[in-house]
């Protein structure tokens, strides 16, 4: 289904066996302000440009171009032309993601991740790939199909993405950091303060503010509405009221999670909800 929005449009499924989410869209102007997700994003650009900025720098996505994202790498997307851009992209969870990778290379230790190497391809290969699988499980293809397509775009990705150790040595400000992330993950549902995390790890609040974002490229305060939209979207999807998840995650009000949701996605709750509920 499509929701429109004068010239802006979008189709939003989400696959109920593998809970790979795809999104089909078409925006100009100002698309998104800087997010991030819990899950890799594969997409492909099909018309115009598309143009946001991630890891430090502007990346122009044109017609053809696949466009890959890490978990939490933070982004934003904008329409440089009047035609906007569309696009296709397929959001699937670091253990899905793990999971289908290990298939490919059972002998890899326990102690490394998938990651990202360059943001953008020209790879024909692995653009058609992505199309594939989008088209398999958008469009709700029979699920050997969808597994084909996935195995498929996987092998393609394989040659754009390196492993990287998840065990190591860190600095006294990269340790404030990954403890600060600790508590903000443990602390969805409480009203927490910085002082608060400060205190609890005995630091100045303004050097756990920097040795934070300059880590995750986010203050705390931003990182966690991030955590809170990223568990709003999980409970919508298993049909919780849209007022119950505002107040379960300490938004102000559901109108309050409703505003950062648009600025974030560029859609609302109840439409999130309305294109994704799991029965």
């Amino acid at each position: 289904m499509r929701h429109y929005n004068q010239k802006d449009w979008y189709e939003l499924n989400r696959d109920p066996c593998s809970r790979i989410e795809t999104i089909r869209a078409h925006f100009t102007g100002h698309a998104y302000d800087p997010h991030w997700h819990d899950s890799y994003l594969i997409g492909v650009t099909e018309q115009g440009v598309q143009q946001f900025k991630c890891r430090a720098k502007q990346q122009v996505c044109v017609p053809g171009t696949s466009f890959l994202l890490d978990p939490e790498e933070i982004h934003d997307g904008t329409a440089p032309s009047e035609d906007g851009f569309t696009y296709r992209m397929l959001f699937i969870s670091p253990e899905l993601f793990q999971q289908r990778i290990r298939q490919l290379f059972p002998k890899v230790p326990d102690n490394f991740e998938f990651r990202v190497n360059k943001t953008l391809s020209q790879d024909n290969l692995l653009s058609a790939s992505i199309s594939s699988a989008f088209a398999a499980i958008h469009y709700q293809e029979p699920k050997i199909i969808q597994d084909a397509c996935l195995d498929q775009m996987m092998k393609q990705l394989t040659e754009h993405m390196f492993w990287r150790k998840t065990t190591e040595q860190h600095t006294d400000s990269v340790n404030i950091a990954l403890l600060t992330q600790e508590i903000l993950h443990a602390n969805l549902n409480v009203n927490i303060g910085l002082t608060e995390i400060a205190e609890t790890l005995k630091v100045n609040r303004f050097h756990l503010t920097r040795s934070f974002k300059a880590i995750f490229g986010l203050a705390p305060h931003a990182y966690l509405i991030q955590l809170r939209l990223v568990r709003a979207r999980e409970l919508l999807a298993h049909g919780e009221n849209p007022a119950d998840v505002a107040n379960k995650l300490c938004f102000s009000d559901q109108s309050h999670m409703g505003r950062w949701f648009k600025r974030c996605y560029r859609f609302t709750p109840a439409e999130y909800q309305r294109r994704t509920f799991i029965l």
